[in-house]
């Protein structure tokens, strides 16, 4: 079974909807990088059975963020800060290298800031 590791990235966002036996399979799987046969071994239950249980709970984070699309969203935030702090500190660059006005630099921190502030709560 290949490892695909959205389902990582999806378990952080939706983890705690998962039954508490399909988010410990799936992080020991995924985060710990167990095989199915030691985690099968560790809950005393076959590899096969494993197996359904990281499947079904995979299924569920894809469909979770499908409907949801939380995971979409923080990654479109971040990219959208990201873009936002570039033209921001572009900014204060062409303003030291143009005359330096100060209600620019103070604009661009300002913007800085409330950036970093979304970044935090996200």
């Amino acid at each position: 079974m290949a490892k695909d590791l959205k389902v990582s990235y999806l378990l952080d966002f939706y983890g705690d909807m998962l039954t508490a036996p399909q988010r410990e399979m799936v992080e020991a799987y995924y985060n710990e990088d167990l095989s199915l046969g030691e985690i099968a071994l560790d809950r005393d239950i076959t590899r096969q059975g494993v197996r359904d249980a990281v499947k079904r709970a995979e299924q569920q984070l894809f469909e979770m963020e499908e409907r949801l699309g939380l995971a979409r969203r923080f990654q479109h935030v971040q990219e959208a800060l990201t873009t936002i702090c570039d033209c921001a500190l572009n900014i204060q660059e062409l303003n030291q290298q143009n005359g330096a006005v100060a209600e620019i630099d103070e604009n661009t921190a300002r913007i800085l800031a409330q950036a970093q502030e979304i970044a935090d709560e996200e």
